[in-house]
């Protein structure tokens, strides 16, 4: 039987419910985390990628929006490891961790006296969130601009903001796009509507930088660390604007669901030769290796956990 954590304990993830009067499902007043844990068939173990990473980033969230978690960062990783045992997991698993505003009443501030803040989580089988990611995904840019952070900053993943993605992956959907990539309000790029852009320029790897109203992506950040520690690229962190995406040499997005996903076309401009460059694909081999557990400098990222019985 799955289980989910909520309210202080393990339950049923079919009893895993809310009312519908709580605040953060009335006004969007919670935040979370997308982590992923990975199977490996030879170590039969499961390895949580960068937990201690993401739950710092969780509490980083918290502060913005002023919720006060329950759960230390310790506990919550405890509390990943043992829901993956709980529910007996033996293949790629994605963990959301939510701290929400559990307070059942109306009107949206959240410093009213006596508010009460949970966390809450649950944990399903995830394989490939991008199809087409690795031969090539057809991006559009979309004609919704990435919120800005003077007003709901994309370094927290507040639970209302993603209101944006959809709005931009729906469209996209619809117009033909495998995803979308969003611009700022200056015109420049943020984003793909949830995962983290890089391309490759005259064997440069350049994103843009956190201020670009761009999540802090920890994939992101183990992707540059990749580049630069094992393939020797030298890193560029700046503005990009639109058309320079369209004669780049390499596009990739990344993240915790989307992982290294190649982009071998955008807006119908056929981007380098049309297909997977070899700089995305080493990056790709790179990190399927080290989520996996195969490469030993990068050991202290993995959290082992032996599935139950």
């Amino acid at each position: 039987m799955d289980v989910a954590f909520l309210r202080g304990g393990f339950v049923p993830l079919a009893d895993a419910n809310i009312s519908i009067r709580t605040h953060s499902f009335l006004y969007g007043t919670g935040v979370f985390e997308g982590i992923k844990a990975y199977w490996s068939p030879t170590a039969e173990l499961l390895y949580i990628f960068r937990a201690e990473d993401h739950y710092l980033r969780l509490l980083n969230s918290c502060k913005i929006l002023r919720l006060t978690c329950p759960q230390s960062l310790e506990q919550m990783i405890q509390l990943s490891v043992e829901i993956l045992q709980r529910n007996q997991f033996r293949t790629d698993t994605y963990l959301r961790p939510i701290v929400y505003k559990a307070d059942c009443r109306i009107g949206p501030i959240l410093t009213v006296p006596d508010t009460q803040d949970d966390f809450c989580l649950f944990a399903e089988p995830m394989g490939a969130y991008l199809a087409k990611g690795a031969e090539g995904l057809h991006l559009g840019v979309s004609s919704w601009r990435r919120l800005d952070d003077n007003m709901i900053p994309a370094r927290a993943k507040v639970n209302g903001a993603y209101v944006n993605t959809a709005l931009a992956k729906t469209d996209a959907h619809l117009m033909g796009f495998d995803d979308a990539l969003v611009l700022t309000a200056d015109g420049h790029i943020a984003e793909g509507s949830a995962m983290n852009f890089m391309m490759v320029r005259n064997g440069t790897l350049i994103t843009p930088s956190v201020t670009e109203n761009i999540l802090e992506g920890i994939t992101r950040d183990t992707i540059l660390t990749l580049a630069a520690q094992e393939l020797g690229l030298s890193i560029e962190k700046r503005a990009v604007d639109r058309t320079e995406v369209y004669i780049a040499d390499e596009i990739l997005l990344c993240g915790t669901a989307a992982e290294v996903s190649s982009v071998t076309q955008v807006d119908y401009h056929p981007i380098g030769d049309g297909k997977p460059g070899p700089i995305t694909r080493s990056l790709s081999s790179l990190f399927d290796k080290l989520i996996h557990g195969h490469l030993p400098q990068y050991q202290h990222w993995l959290t082992p956990v032996t599935p139950g019985q």
